[in-house]
Formats: C-alpha cells, sequence, structure tokens
C-alpha cells in the first residue's frame, strides 16, 4: 500500500500528468515529467580534493555541476560523503565535504536544497529545485562511535555503506572477503550488529554496495527496514565482486528494498577489466612514474585515459550493458526493486552515450523504446527509491 501512495504521489502530485502509456508520449516529456533520483555521485570528493566548486561549469573537467543536472532532468542527488579506508581523521574530512555541500546550497539556495525526508523532496521538485541528500560511503567514516553515526545522519546523511574496499574494523566488504585468505572473521561483528540497530533506530538506510557476502547476509538476517545498494550491478551478467548475485538480488526484493545499477564500466561490461588491463600494461612506466611522484592510483589512471583518449574511448561499453542490468533485475524480481547509482565523478570512464549528468535522458529513451511503461518508468527513475526511504522513515 504504501508503494502504491508513492507512486501516485509522484505521478499526480509533482508535475503536470501523463498518459497511461509511454507511445503516446516522447521520451523527453516522459524523462521531464519523472521524478529522476541518482543515488550516488562523488563530486564532493573532487570538490575537496582539487578545489573546484559545482555552482561553476565543470563541462570537461567533472561529470556534474549545478546546470547540467539541471540539463539532464534530475531532480534527486544523493552526495557521496568518501575518503580512503586508511587516512586519519576520516569523520573530519566527511564533515568538511558536507559543508562544501552546505555552502553550495547557501549560494544557490533557488537552485538546490537539502532535504531530510521524502515530503521535502516531493516540495523541492515542485518548486523545481534539486533535492540534496548525503550518502556515506564507508562504515570507517564513523570511527567505531554510534554517536558520529547519529552526527552524520543529523547533518544530513540518509544512508550508510557499510563498507567501502578497505573495511572498518566491524563488518568485512566484498574486497576482504574475497582477496584475503587470513581473515579471522567474516561479516558483521558485535558491534556491526549495533550499526545496523542503530541505523534502522534512526531510519537511515543500510547500504550493502562494497559488502562481502556474509556482511550481505547479516544484514538480511538483522535489519527490520528495506536496504539499498546504492551502487551495484548485477554479477551474473558481470562477475566482478562489487555485483550482486541472483540470490541476493531476490533477498533485497524480498525485504522490499532496491538495487541502484551502477555505470562503472567494469561492473557492467564483461570484457572491461581485460581491456584495461592491456592498456595500463602498454603505459606503465609513465603510470608507475605518476605514483612515485606522489599521484594516487585513481587519478593516475584519470590522467592516463585522458591523454591518451583515442585508444580509452575505445574501451567504453555500449549503453546497452548497463540496460542489460536494469533489464535482468526487472526480469528477476520485477520492475518495483531497480534504479539509478551511476557512480559519476567516481569512475574514470563511462559506458557511450552517458559523457555526463546531461545524458540521462538517453536512458529513459531507450527504456521507451523497450516498451516500459510510464507507471514503469517512473519506478525505475525515482520512485522504487523513493519508497525504500519513506518505510526507512521516523513515523512522528
Amino acid at each position: 500500500m504504501k508503494h502504491i501512495l508513492i507512486l501516485f504521489i509522484v505521478l499526480t502530485s509533482c508535475k503536470s500528468s501523463l498518459k497511461n502509456e509511454s507511445e503516446n508520449n516522447s521520451f523527453k516529456e516522459i524523462h521531464n515529467e519523472s521524478i529522476l533520483i541518482d543515488t550516488h555521485n562523488d563530486i564532493l570528493m573532487k570538490a575537496l580534493d582539487k578545489g573546484v566548486m559545482f555552482d561553476q561549469d565543470l563541462t570537461g573537467k567533472t561529470h556534474s555541476d549545478l546546470d547540467r543536472w539541471k540539463k539532464g532532468g534530475l531532480d534527486v542527488q544523493i552526495f557521496s560523503v568518501f575518503s580512503d579506508g586508511g587516512v586519519k581523521n576520516p569523520y573530519s574530512i566527511a564533515n568538511s565535504q558536507m559543508d562544501i555541500l552546505d555552502e553550495l546550497v547557501l549560494r544557490n539556495s533557488n537552485k538546490i536544497i537539502k532535504v531530510a525526508n521524502v515530503k521535502e523532496i516531493l516540495k523541492a521538485v515542485k518548486e523545481k529545485k534539486i533535492a540534496a541528500m548525503f550518502g556515506v560511503e564507508g562504515g570507517h567514516m564513523i570511527e567505531d562511535d554510534l554517536l558520529k553515526l547519529e552526527a552524520l545522519y543529523k547533518r544530513g546523511a540518509r544512508y550508510l555503506s557499510l563498507t567501502h574496499n578497505t573495511a572498518p574494523s566491524w563488518a568485512t566488504s566484498a574486497e576482504d572477503e574475497t582477496t584475503n585468505p587470513n581473515l579471522l572473521q567474516k561479516g558483521l561483528t558485535d558491534f556491526g550488529i549495533q550499526v545496523v540497530k542503530k541505523m534502522n533506530e534512526l531510519g537511515m538506510m543500510i547500504d550493502i554496495s562494497h559488502s562481502g557476502d556474509q556482511t550481505f547476509w547479516d544484514v538480511i538476517k538483522i535489519t527490520n527496514k528495506p536496504i539499498i545498494a546504492s551502487h551495484s550491478s548485477v554479477y551474473t551478467l558481470v562477475a566482478n565482486r562489487r555485483n550482486l548475485k541472483d540470490d541476493q538480488i531476490k533477498a533485497i526484493a524480498k525485504n522490499g528494498g532496491v538495487i541502484m545499477v551502477n555505470f562503472h564500466p567494469g561492473f557492467i561490461d564483461d570484457s572491461f577489466d581485460g581491456k584495461e588491463r592491456d592498456f595500463l600494461e602498454k603505459y606503465a612506466i609513465e603510470g608507475d612514474s605518476l605514483i612515485k611522484s606522489g599521484m594516487d592510483q585513481w587519478n593516475t589512471i584519470d590522467y592516463l585515459y585522458k591523454k591518451y583518449a583515442t585508444e580509452s574511448e575505445i574501451m567504453r561499453p555500449p549503453l546497452s550493458k548497463l540496460i542489460d542490468h536494469i533489464e535482468y533485475i526487472v526480469k528477476l524480481v520485477g520492475v518495483d526493486y531497480v534504479g539509478i547509482g551511476s557512480d559519476f565523478d567516481g569512475i574514470n570512464l563511462t559506458p557511450l552515450q552517458l559523457d555526463d549528468v546531461t545524458n540521462y535522458p538517453i536512458i529513459t529513451k531507450v527504456l521507451v523504446e523497450k516498451g516500459y511503461s510510464i507507471e514503469d518508468l517512473a519506478k525505475i527513475l525515482g520512485s522504487n527509491f523513493l519508497r525504500v526511504l519513506e518505510a526507512n522513515e521516523l513515523k512522528k
């Protein structure tokens, strides 16, 4: 019943109504009249590390900026709050990134607004403003302190990814569980169980992207709220440890959660890793030199891709690969359990036709051509996530 109510609100209250059959409307009209939500964008990391201000035109520098989000028809952005697992004072870094968004909102209050719940999202959409929330990527950022978890929630964090690749002390990541044969324990510790229960109490969504299999199943057993995968794709199509296996997808659907499909080429195209490996081997001497000079691995790869753009362009997967992951989830468990978690500005390369955030409408175009109804498109583009967010919210 809650899902039906959310969908009804989305279709009737926020934007002008459309006819019930998508073929009677252009894809642009359908896209613009739907609520588009992207649950994972890493622009705050770039803003802090490189000093970019994303209320300026960053075309060619980033995947995202404020005006380009509007051009792409984006209504709600969940801003990833992230630092590598090995850094000192990750909680302080989290707050510094949150400060960046808060300051940007103050400068651009006519374009973007921070929101705390579904009601405020719908109000922002009516006012034609981008609704902004935080998602904290990595449990290490709470520094083993439930009070810091609560503080991040109060600042606007509406999900916590329990792990990143480097996991906290209380949960194991997909990387841990698949590459570390010396793990003494897998899954959630007693403190990890406390974190999950505290998140349920707060109304903070549990994000299992990056989580190891045992952590995932521990969460499914413990949580009393629907969970999300904020930026993950399908393991059956691409056997990457970051992707979700069929039994996990089914478990998320049974839990009432939602899987937000990631655009990372290595997660959607099973040929990409080999292509990338060959590319990096070709330029290994140059890459090693950059790393020795102080550049980190992510920025080194980004530099090489941009320098040798003709070669990297060939490596980009077709858009159809991304659509395959959306459709796989739909066919496996239904259209109610899939959405968009792009990972823009956290990935070096994107699928073809998805150069930046202005290209979101192309996804809608392809799904319209495949015969998806307006109701189903509304679910994929945003209302599935709104349903899960609403189900996690505390009732007063």
